[in-house]
């Protein structure tokens, strides 16, 4: 039985090609590719990437000015973080959220939109392994041959379960029987009507979205739609810790607002959502709101 694509450039000793991670002495982080017979050069000295090929990953290497390097192959969060960027790339922590949230699955049929720069989509791939489906929808070429480039650097060349369209999603989305959306663009509340025909019942709408504005029309667009359960919207922050004897805290910088996640599901055909019970804050849907229903009265009440 053939390895998942990929499998082998994670594990193993240092080979030609391979992408390599040096740290050095304070944490800092040197990405490059190793070639035989080239030499890897910083402020502090050079070595040969010669004596990495064939070394077991973990290795210690000094330069010619006595620094050591750790040498490592970079985790996936290392590589989105450092891959070249067409666009903003997902963050790690998003990317992690989405995995889990949206419950991708080895073998998912899932729908991205807005590729970028490659990064969730090399996410996405890693879960759903080669026997699922990724068919990801990118605007521009630019960027989908950007995304491409860092997604067949990251494998080692195509992944078999992925394809690629230029073109707006609402215009090109073609897919059935779909068990993930994933929605990383500007105006997500637009891909609804064709997003709720491609899911299969119980499948899952993801939308990832930068400000409060596109969170809540996406919310209210989801509603009035009519074929999905009730949305569910966070964001996540990550504070790491400096902790060094008795020295335990928090960091003083953070990744913060990165973006606002939400989670629907899809109803089955013919079935309308349950009434939502909640009461909404007091002006919530005042005379100043004008986004979806607003001509109906506002949001349902405890009645």
């Amino acid at each position: 039985m053939s390895e998942p694509t990929g499998a082998a450039r994670r594990r193993g000793p240092f080979r030609v090609g391979d992408q390599v991670q040096l740290t050095d002495p304070k944490g800092r982080h040197y990405t490059f590719t190793l070639e035989a017979g080239k030499q890897f050069h910083t402020h502090k000295g050079a070595f040969p990437h010669d004596e990495l090929i064939g070394a077991p990953e973990g290795s210690v290497v000094r330069t010619t000015g006595n620094v050591a390097y750790l040498a490592l192959r970079p985790l996936l969060p290392d590589y989105v973080l450092s891959m070249p960027r067409g666009a903003a790339v997902v963050y790690p922590k998003d990317a992690g959220q989405i995995l889990a949230m949206a419950d991708i699955f080895p073998g998912a049929r899932v729908v991205e939109a807005g590729v970028g720069s490659g990064s969730l989509s090399s996410f996405l791939l890693r879960a759903i392994g080669d026997h699922g489906m990724l068919h990801s929808y990118e605007r521009r070429a630019d960027f989908a041959e950007i995304a491409t480039q860092n997604v067949e650097r990251y494998f080692g060349g195509p992944h078999p379960a992925w394809q690629l369209t230029v073109g707006d999603l609402q215009d090109h989305l073609s897919d059935t029987d779909v068990d993930r959306v994933i929605l990383d663009m500007l105006a997500p509340w637009e891909c609804l009507e064709p997003v709720a025909k491609a899911l299969v019942p119980g499948g899952i709408l993801c939308a990832y979205v930068a400000t409060t504005t596109q969170l809540a029309r996406t919310v209210e667009a989801i509603r009035e739609h009519g074929t999905f359960n009730e949305p569910a919207a966070w964001e996540t922050m990550v504070r790491t810790w400096h902790v060094e004897g008795l020295a335990v805290r928090p960091d003083h910088r953070m990744i913060g607002h990165t973006g606002f996640l939400l989670t629907a599901r899809r109803l089955a055909d013919g079935v309308e959502p349950p009434l939502r019970r909640r009461r909404p804050a007091k002006g919530a849907y005042g005379e100043d709101y004008t986004g979806p229903g607003s001509g109906s009265g506002g949001a349902e009440s405890d009645g």
